[in-house]
C-alpha cells in the first residue's frame, strides 16, 4: 500500500511517456502499412491489359519487390497492433516491469524490420522502372535506401538497448531476471 501511494506520480509519468511513445510509433506503423499496401495493389510497371498479371512478373527484381513488400506489410501491421495494445493497456504497476516494455521492444523490432523491407521494396521497384540494363544504378539506390534505415537505427537503438537491458538484463538491484520473454 505504501509503495503504491509513494509511486503514484511515477506510474502516472510512466503511463504518459508510454502512451506518447506508442502513439508516435502507431502513426509511423500506420503510415508504413498504408504505403506498402498501396504498393502491393499498384505494382511497379502496371499490369498486362490482356492477362491482368504484372508486366514485370518474371523479373527477379519484381520477386524481391513482392517479398519485401509483403514482409513490410506483415511486420508493420504487427507493429501497429503491438503499439495499439500498449495504448489500451491497463497500466498497473506490475505491467511496467515486463508486459509494457516487452510490447514496446517487439513493436520497435517489427517496426525496424518493416522500415528495412519497405526500403528494399522501394529500391527494387526503382530498379524495375529505371534500371533495366543499367546495373550502375544499383549503387545509388542501395546507398540512398540505407539512409533512412541508418537514421532509424541511430536514433532508436539506444532506447531499444536500454529497454532490453532493463527488462531482461540485470535489474535495478543487480538481480537477474528469471523470465526470458513475456
Amino acid at each position: 500500500m505504501l509503495f503504491r501511494k509513494e509511486h503514484k506520480k511515477l506510474v502516472r509519468d510512466g503511463e504518459e511517456w508510454m502512451k506518447k511513445t506508442a502513439d508516435s510509433y502507431t502513426i509511423t506503423a500506420g503510415l508504413i502499412t498504408t504505403m506498402v499496401f498501396a504498393a502491393a495493389i499498384t505494382v511497379p510497371g502496371g499490369n498486362n491489359g490482356d492477362t491482368g498479371h504484372p508486366i514485370y512478373a518474371k523479373s527477379p527484381s519484381f520477386l524481391i519487390f513482392a517479398i519485401a513488400d509483403a514482409i513490410s506489410l506483415f511486420t508493420s501491421t504487427t507493429s501497429l497492433l503491438l503499439f495499439l495494445s500498449i495504448l489500451t493497456a491497463r497500466y498497473a504497476e506490475q505491467d511496467f516491469l515486463y508486459t509494457l516494455p516487452s510490447r514496446l521492444i517487439m513493436g520497435l523490432a517489427t517496426l525496424f524490420l518493416s522500415t528495412t523491407s519497405m526500403m528494399i521494396a522501394f529500391g527494387a521497384s526503382l530498379y524495375l522502372l529505371f534500371g533495366q540494363g543499367k546495373d550502375w544504378i544499383l549503387i545509388p539506390i542501395a546507398v540512398l535506401s540505407c539512409l533512412p534505415i541508418t537514421c532509424f537505427v541511430t536514433l532508436q537503438f539506444p532506447l531499444l538497448v536500454e529497454l532490453i537491458s532493463c527488462t531482461y538484463g540485470r535489474g535495478l538491484f543487480g538481480k537477474q531476471s528469471d523470465r526470458p520473454f513475456y
